[in-house]
């Protein structure tokens, strides 16, 4: 694993064994949902088989149901039966922000990202990596082998966040990427254009694809510990805003609240999966919970 040892923190490797053997009967049934359910962007049932088409191997037909059905149908490939899950990761400065330096939002998006990958290679479901600013700058390709998880954490442990924002626009770009139908997991602080990130999404969900948003904020973020007189600065910007904390934390605290039921509004009338997170959340009890309510949906 080389550099992604230093990065996943033996407690952090602890805790993703720990959820994997909470969470496998609960990531089966998470994984088989998404594989089976029409209503989440695949518009066939999951099936181990199709019709024969002309081009098709004879030697792949099966039998067994000719002889039940006489029909011929040929096994899927693995590549057609698994379901093909991306994570998408924003490298952005913002996502560098933390306010007492225990975990950065990009760290934990990380963390919940190693997890995620590890849970869909346990499934033998094959997983990428694609990191964006404001636009996509690094791909790996799915697969499902043991080593990608190896591959994913030691590219992300040597990135450090930077740049500008612009995650619409890199949306776009993953848009016009993907050819079939795929599981889509955003790791983002989401501070961009609102409504141009929702066009994105929905557009996303509009071609058959399944996504999982992970909003992931600075506890101090969602928290707005401070008090009497700050200076507030913007990560990508460097703008900066003067003023009485106690007196802006009701304007700040309503403005987030918001915004956050903007995305879960709109996500909800899309069957997007929206999961609001900040970093004050252990990540392991955050996607345990997730999995766990999103299981019972099925």
């Amino acid at each position: 694993m080389g550099n992604s040892e230093q990065y996943l923190r033996p407690e952090v490797i602890q805790t993703i064994k720990r959820l994997d053997l909470k969470a496998r009967f609960i990531v089966k049934g998470f994984m088989h949902g998404l594989h089976a359910s029409p209503t989440h962007g695949f518009s066939v049932e999951f099936s181990e088989h199709r019709k024969y088409t002309q081009g098709d191997d004879p030697k792949d037909i099966d039998w067994l149901i000719y002889a039940k059905t006489n029909k011929y149908y040929v096994k899927k490939f693995e590549s057609e039966t698994n379901l093909t899950g991306y994570l998408v990761v924003d490298t952005s400065r913002s996502m560098g922000y933390s306010l007492n330096s225990k975990i950065s939002k990009f760290d934990y998006c990380i963390s919940l990202a190693a997890a995620l990958a590890f849970l869909m290679i346990q499934q033998q479901d094959p997983v990428g990596l694609i990191t964006f600013d404001e636009n996509i700058r690094r791909t790996v390709a799915p697969k499902s082998k043991r080593t990608q998880l190896g591959t994913i954490l030691s590219l992300l442990s040597n990135l450090t966040p930077d740049g500008q924002t612009g995650i619409a626009a890199a949306l776009r770009q993953l848009a016009g990427m993907l050819k079939r139908s795929s599981l889509i997991m955003i790791f983002s602080d989401l501070l961009d254009d609102q409504d141009e990130i929702l066009k994105m999404l929905s557009r996303l969900r509009h071609a058959g694809h399944d996504l999982i948003l992970f909003h992931v904020l600075d506890e101090a973020e969602v928290h707005f510990p401070f008090h009497g007189e700050v200076e507030l600065e913007d990560p990508e910007s460097a703008q900066r805003l003067s003023g009485n904390a106690d007196a802006l934390k009701k304007d700040y605290q309503e403005a987030l609240e918001q915004y956050r039921e903007k995305f879960r509004a709109e996500c909800s009338r899309t069957k997007i999966d929206y999961i609001e997170l900040d970093t004050g959340i252990p990540f392991d009890k955050a996607l345990l919970e997730y999995l766990i309510s999103r299981s019972k949906k099925r």
